[in-house]
């Protein structure tokens, strides 16, 4: 099976590319911070400095964890979802379900080892512009050289393989596994997720104003809403269709399509999702927290400076994720429906009413990823303002969300209408003959 599957990267590289580009981007992340714990460790490092980079490490060092796991499990279930009939072919040829798994695994663990490799490069620039960045900030002493050692190696390339490994063994153990059982584990998981994040949001009120640890509880808090939201994306999409007032051919096509489709478009809004509820959350947060320093003329610390500096850094990474996450899916998702672009076009419909279509289902997908994301920001950021300033929304909550929206609006929009237009340029009858 594993000569098999290296056939298969050979014979169709492009199916890849997705899980190639997530970990590329996931071993870079994860290495060039925890490069950070070797600077730390090398000798003459002073203990304030050896704490910010320590800090620094294990923070993004774990959302890196979490997102390479993430961003290479949505390209992986979109890949295996699409290769449906040829599982199902090489089932009916003799395989096991244990070696089609091996298989995929195999496949993964392969283009992720050369994802990681390549990211070695780019992770040692990135984390000595990352060292550049804390002196320059007062952070870190300016006598602190950068140091890329063997504990930048071992988890860049051992967590991106790990995740890229678990990653493709559950996906294709869910396209094999019985529908009602993997809905009862999501909605297990879903409720705990909520339930954990309503005890940490409540819990800021136990915090005085001036806690360093203040924004930890309301942050956390708004993540876990946020992913308690997620796992529940087929409903929650499923109970919006069910209120819309759209009307015309496009706006009806679009609602009956994401109402057959609402299971395959999760990972889309499972990415919307997290993105509005974290990027919105921390950067709001962060915000407050800045002007209140500022009103009260404090000096910023050493700790405070550390703590803007990774939520920004985190926020950052959340959107290069989210978007190479977006892209993938709602790349992969479209050109899939090249045959069905053909046949509607053979019934009838022009190539503007197709481009509609797709333009109404993004649109949908993205007021939908903000409707529920937007509440599990709100979750985190009220408390917060509530403790740290006596207030209850802040000012900064409207600029910074719509910047947001915007964002997440753009790149749902302009991959799904790009790649249909591209879908479009096939005639119609050759659309249907190729995908058949």
């Amino acid at each position: 099976m594993f000569m098999l599957a290296m056939r298969s990267i050979r014979h169709r590289p492009g199916r890849f590319l997705a899980t190639l580009l997530s970990a590329f981007l996931g071993a870079a992340v994860i290495m060039t911070f925890n490069s950070m714990h070797d600077t730390a460790a090398q000798d003459g490092v002073d203990a304030t400095s050896a704490e910010t980079l320590s800090t620094a490490a294990g923070v993004v060092g774990g959302y890196g964890t979490l997102l390479v796991f993430f961003a290479v499990a949505s390209a992986l279930t979109v890949n295996v979802r699409q290769r449906a009939a040829e599982l199902a072919l090489l089932r009916c040829s003799g395989a096991t379900a244990a070696q089609l798994r091996r298989m995929v695994v195999g496949e993964a663990v392969a283009v992720a080892l050369v994802g990681a490799a390549s990211a070695i490069g780019p992770a040692m620039l990135g984390g000595g512009a990352l060292l550049e960045v804390f002196r320059d900030s007062g952070q870190v002493a300016g006598s602190v050289d950068h140091s890329f050692g063997p504990i930048a190696y071992l988890t860049g390339l051992g967590i991106t393989l790990l995740a890229s490994a678990g990653a493709a063994f559950l996906a294709v153990r869910r396209a094999t596994r019985g529908h009602e059982r993997r809905d009862r584990a999501r909605t297990f998981l879903a409720y705990a997720a909520l339930l954990t994040g309503a005890g940490a949001v409540c819990s800021t009120f136990a915090f005085s104003a001036a806690d360093a640890a203040l924004m930890a509880p309301p942050a956390y808090g708004a993540i876990l809403l946020s992913v308690g939201c997620a796992l529940r994306a087929p409903r929650l999409l499923e109970a919006v269709l069910d209120r819309l007032p759209l009307s015309g051919a496009s706006g009806w096509l679009a609602v009956r399509n994401l109402r057959e489709r609402a299971g395959h478009l999760a990972g889309i809004l499972v990415s919307l999702i997290l993105f509005t509820a974290v990027a919105t959350a921390t950067l709001t947060m962060q915000a407050v927290e800045s002007d209140t320093v500022e009103k009260l003329g404090a000096t910023k610390s050493v700790d405070d400076k550390t703590l803007e500096t990774l939520n920004f850094t985190v926020v950052g990474i959340i959107v290069v994720f989210v978007c190479v996450m977006l892209v993938n899916s709602l790349y992969a998702a479209t050109s899939y429906r090249a045959r069905e672009f053909g046949q509607q076009r053979l019934a009838g419909a022009t190539a503007g009413q197709v481009l509609g279509t797709v333009g109404a289902e993004g649109l949908i997908l993205t007021v939908t990823g903000v409707l529920f994301g937007a509440p599990a920001a709100l979750a985190g950021i009220v408390p917060f303002t509530v403790v740290r300033t006596d207030g209850v929304l802040p000012g900064e909550f409207l600029g910074i969300g719509a910047a947001v929206v915007a964002i997440a609006a753009t790149v749902t929009l302009g991959t799904s209408l790009a790649t249909a237009r591209r879908m479009l340029r096939t005639p119609a009858v050759g659309a249907v003959a190729v995908a058949s």
